[in-house]
């Protein structure tokens, strides 16, 4: 049985990447992977609410620019937080012709993060 997908980004700039996703979009960092020490490449995970990212800086780990999709409650709410925190948006609040509200950011990397309100249940 699947119990979780935890999806996983590439970051070039792990201390920018915790920046912006912790200042930012209000995450906390639940754990640090560093096998070479504070110089080598690491791995981390950050979670708020109920969501899980893990970001990398190891070479074989994603590629840069890649996009997810986070389902939430109330995408005008973040819409409010994020601009009070002075995130870029780069899609604010608009309702989609397939039905749902989304918000689109991007991390310093050109990650695409996609927040989804679903309007429609069977989406």
């Amino acid at each position: 049985m699947i119990k979780l997908a935890i999806p996983l980004l590439h970051v070039s700039d792990p201390i920018a990447a915790e920046k912006f996703y912790c200042d930012n979009l209000g995450f906390q960092k639940t754990f640090t992977y560093r096998p070479f020490g504070d110089s080598g490449p690491c791995y981390f995970g950050l979670a708020r609410d109920d969501i899980r990212i893990h970001l990398s800086s190891f070479p074989d780990d994603g590629k840069p620019g890649s996009a997810i999709v986070l389902i939430v409650e109330d995408v005008d709410a973040l819409y409010k937080e994020f601009t009070g925190r002075n995130t870029k948006i780069d899609l604010v609040p608009t309702d989609q012709s397939w039905g749902n509200r989304e918000m689109y950011i991007k991390d310093p990397d050109e990650n695409s993060i996609r927040f989804t309100q679903w309007t429609n249940k069977e989406t």
